[in-house]
């Protein structure tokens, strides 16, 4: 398939002119004259430079990578038929149903960009990062920095590339041995409903295939253990030490799992919370 050097450069700008800057969780103010996202906005949102977003809607930039297509999707909050369309405008084959998608729902995105004070994250169900907002950049380091590939949990649990580096020493009130099970054990849960994706085959075989720990764990004779509220000290290079109570809320009919922290009102790490949120400090650069 060939990529149409106006079609996908109109659809983008099409749709980056629909999306309220609002729901895409950025301020709107009175001087503001473009009616939808600017292209630097949207550039951020999908983790792309503004320039070759730019190309992309002039037609000068011919073939967009998968990733950089479902990032564009994600950002805009398209629905599985205008990203099936906008996949086919890239001159690319749209996700084959039965396999893991990162796309997230429009109303999720809304929902979690009127969370602006709280870290979130949102993963599929294989624990891949798709949609983050700016204090999860605040908290964790900004997840745009990594290859895509590598914005993967079990990657920076297990593995030895970017995604290990870049993870702040985090401990666990749970214990890491059952945090680490239980991402394991989720894993294992996916394999089974999504048998024909190669992207999460990849990922198991890969870890399994390095990873001691990883094998040992996904070797044991048990059930998936469910994901619990857990509290978690983050030792951020910036603010020092924050224990932040950390959830896991499953979204229905979607398989996406929406990471939230939180720390209770008045305490010693509701203050540095505050203080990320002020200062939108970020860790050292994740490459």
């Amino acid at each position: 398939m060939t990529a149409s050097r106006s079609g996908f450069g109109a659809l983008l700008r099409a749709w980056r002119d629909r999306l309220s800057p609002a729901d895409a969780g950025f301020t709107v103010t009175s001087g503001r004259r473009a009616p939808g996202l600017r292209r630097e906005e949207l550039a951020e949102l999908a983790g792309l430079s503004v320039e070759y977003v730019l190309r992309l809607e002039q037609g000068r930039a011919k073939h967009p990578s998968a990733q950089v297509v479902g990032a564009l999707a994600r950002a805009l909050q398209l629905t599985r038929a205008e990203r099936d369309r906008l996949y086919r405008g890239a001159g690319l084959l749209p996700p084959r149903d039965g396999m893991i998608s990162a796309s997230v729902p429009p109303s999720i995105q809304r929902l979690a960009a009127r969370l602006g004070d709280v870290p979130i994250g949102v993963f599929t169900a294989d624990w891949t990062l798709a949609w983050w907002n700016a204090m999860w950049c605040a908290l964790h380091g900004d997840p745009a920095a990594l290859p895509a590939s590598e914005r993967n949990l079990a990657r920076a649990l297990f593995g030895g590339g970017p995604a290990r580096a870049a993870m702040l020493t985090v401990h666990s009130e749970r214990g890491q041995d059952a945090f680490e099970t239980s991402i394991v054990m989720d894993l294992k849960d996916a394999a089974s409903r999504y048998p024909a994706d190669d992207g999460l085959e990849h990922l198991v075989g890969d870890l399994r295939g390095t990873s001691a720990a990883f094998a040992r764990i996904w070797d044991m004779e048990t059930d998936a253990a469910p994901h619990a509220t857990d509290s978690k000290t983050i030792r951020h290079p910036v603010i020092g030490d924050i224990r932040l109570d950390c959830d896991v809320l499953n979204v229905p009919g979607e398989d996406l799992h929406l990471v939230t922290y939180t720390a209770a009102a008045g305490s010693t790490h509701a203050g540095k919370l505050d203080l990320l949120r002020t200062t939108g400090a970020v860790p050292a650069p994740l490459s």
